[in-house]
């Protein structure tokens, strides 16, 4: 009969993983890795840093990403209770109060009930309508101002291209304050 016989021996690195495997110590290396590896930083709950030109930060033990827009996502967030009378809030009916008001649909009608009992809703009534239509007014600024600094040309509604010529932009620069001047006129 033929004999066995081993036509390859064991490595060291072999014996090893044999060895770690009889002992129960399946995860350990039994290869020493040379080369560069990266230096790891730790942060803590709270910390701040830059990495990979991103801002990243650990909130509730989860590393995240912080934008430009963390702060406006954070106003649209509907919560789950309303802060005033801590009842659950109903996306289809709650979100646009809260957006605006920052309290619920149900909490928004009482305290416009109230007002209404004290005589005070033709004030508030105006206070709304005139913070609108300041903040129209400041849209309506920047944007015209980007439009008249900004641009020597403006595109025609067949799609042609004209040059502002002549006293245009002075024109225009007119007409914006006569519609400041309009809206103004509607306040009350």
């Amino acid at each position: 009969m033929s004999e066995s016989v081993l036509k390859k021996e064991f490595q060291q690195r072999d014996i090893e993983r044999m060895r770690n495997l009889m002992t129960g110590k399946h995860g350990d290396k039994t290869v020493v890795g040379i080369g560069y590896t990266k230096q790891e930083e730790f942060h803590k709950e709270g910390d701040v840093w830059k990495e990979d030109g991103r801002k990243w930060t650990i909130k509730n033990g989860i590393k995240q990403n912080l934008t430009k827009l963390d702060k406006a996502k954070q106003e649209l967030h509907l919560p789950l209770f309303c802060s005033h009378c801590n009842n659950l809030m109903k996306p289809h009916l709650d979100k646009r109060f809260w957006i605006m008001y920052k309290r619920c649909f149900n909490c928004q009608v009482d305290f416009e009930a109230e007002i209404r009992k004290q005589g005070l809703w033709e004030e508030y009534e105006k206070n709304i309508i005139n913070s609108d239509i300041d903040s129209t007014i400041k849209e309506f600024m920047i944007w015209s101002d980007e439009y008249i600094n900004e641009t020597d040309s403006f595109v025609t509604e067949t799609g042609e291209v004209e040059k502002w010529i002549g006293k245009g932009k002075e024109v225009l620069q007119q007409n914006v304050e006569e519609t400041i001047k309009y809206l103004q006129s509607l306040k009350k």
